[in-house]
C-alpha cells in the first residue's frame, strides 16, 4: 500500500489536537473517518504513530517523524499554491492571530478593518486570550508574546515596548485615604493575576510595585481586572495603551511606579514563507510602529 498525502493530513491533525474528536472537527469529517485513516496510514508505514489513551492520542517517535514529513509537504503545497497563483497582492485563505487579551481586544481588534478591506478574500481570525499559543501545533499562524521562545523553529522579533502603571478610578481615590508613597498600598484592595494561572512570568508585576504586596481579588483575565478597577473595586497594574481609553482612571505615583514590558511577534519557520502570513505580520509591524506613542507615552 502506497503512502497517501490525504492520510498524512489526518496524522497531522491528530498530532496537533491530541484527540480524534478535535481532529475530526478540524478536518470536517466524522470520528470514524479519522480512526480509519490513521489505521490505514499506520498499516502503510508499518509503524505505530499514536498510543491510544483515555486522555487522547499520544504521539510516538514514529508519529513525530511522520508529522515532520506531513508539515514539510503541507508547507510545499501552500507555497506552491501561492506561486501558481502569482504570489501577488491577492491573498486568500485564513490567518489566525493569537494575542494577549488586552492587546488583542483593545488595540488589534479595532484596527483590523483596514487590512480586511484591502484583502476581502482573506479571513482573519483573532484569538485574544491570556495563554501561550503553540505555533508548531498551528494553534496560530502569528502569536503576540511577552517573551521570545528559547527553543523550537520559531522566527520572532520585538514588536514594541510598552509601559504599565498602577491605576485606580477617580471614585475609588475620592473615597479612600490619599496614597502618598508605596507603603500606603499595604492594606489597600489590590486586583491582580492568579499566581498559578500566570501563563508567563512577565505578568507578575506586584513585586516591582512593592515587595510583599499581594492581590485580594484575582483574575487570569486582564479585561476582568480592568472592569473591576473601573467599578472602583481597588487598584491594579494596567498597560498604558489600555488605560488611556478610560479618562476615569488615574495613575498612582506614576513617577515611582512605572513598569516596562515588551511584545514580540512570533511565527513558525515554515508558516513564515506563506504570503498571507507575511502580509499580516508586515501590517502588524507597521500598525504598531505608526502608533508607538500609545504604548510608551507617560500617563
Amino acid at each position: 500500500m502506497g503512502l497517501d498525502w490525504n492520510d498524512l493530513q489526518y496524522c497531522l491533525a491528530v498530532a496537533r489536537d491530541a484527540t480524534v474528536s478535535a481532529a475530526a472537527k478540524r478536518l470536517g469529517v466524522d470520528h470514524a473517518t479519522v480512526i480509519r485513516r490513521i489505521d490505514r496510514l499506520e498499516s502503510a508505514l508499518g509503524a505505530k504513530l499514536f498510543v491510544r489513551r483515555k486522555t487522547g492520542y499520544e504521539i510516538t517517535d514514529a508519529g513525530r517523524r511522520a508529522m515532520a514529513v506531513a508539515e514539510s509537504i503541507e508547507s510545499e503545497i501552500r507555497s506552491g499554491q501561492a506561486e501558481i497563483g502569482g504570489g501577488g497582492a491577492h491573498l486568500t485563505g485564513s490567518v489566525r492571530i493569537g494575542a494577549p487579551d488586552g492587546f488583542g481586544s483593545y488595540f488589534l481588534a479595532p484596527r483590523l478593518g483596514a487590512f480586511a478591506d484591502q484583502h476581502r478574500d482573506l479571513d482573519l481570525e483573532l484569538v485574544a486570550t491570556a495563554r501561550l499559543f503553540s505555533l508548531s501545533k498551528r494553534e496560530a499562524d502569528i502569536a503576540i508574546s511577552l517573551a521570545m521562545p528559547q527553543e523550537g523553529r520559531i522566527f520572532g522579533r520585538k514588536l514594541v515596548d510598552y509601559r504599565l502603571f498602577l491605576y485606580a478610578s477617580k471614585d475609588y481615590l475620592e473615597r479612600t485615604p490619599e496614597i502618598r508613597q508605596r507603603s500606603d498600598l499595604m492594606g489597600r484592595r489590590v486586583i491582580g493575576y492568579i499566581g498559578e494561572l500566570l501563563f508567563t512570568p512577565e505578568l507578575d508585576y506586584l513585586p516591582q510595585v512593592l515587595p510583599g504586596l499581594s492581590a485580594q481579588i484575582r483574575s487570569a483575565n486582564l479585561i476582568a481586572q480592568l472592569q473591576a478597577v473601573l467599578a472602583g473595586v481597588g487598584v491594579a497594574v494596567l498597560p498604558r495603551f489600555l488605560a488611556r481609553n478610560f479618562p476615569q482612571l488615574v495613575p498612582i505615583l506614576p513617577d515611582e511606579i512605572s513598569i516596562l514590558r515588551s511584545f514580540y511577534l512570533l511565527m513558525h519557520a515554515d508558516g513564515r514563507q506563506f504570503p498571507q502570513v507575511r502580509a499580516v505580520a508586515d501590517y502588524l509591524y507597521d500598525l504598531v510602529e505608526n502608533e508607538k506613542a500609545l504604548f510608551l507615552d507617560g500617563p
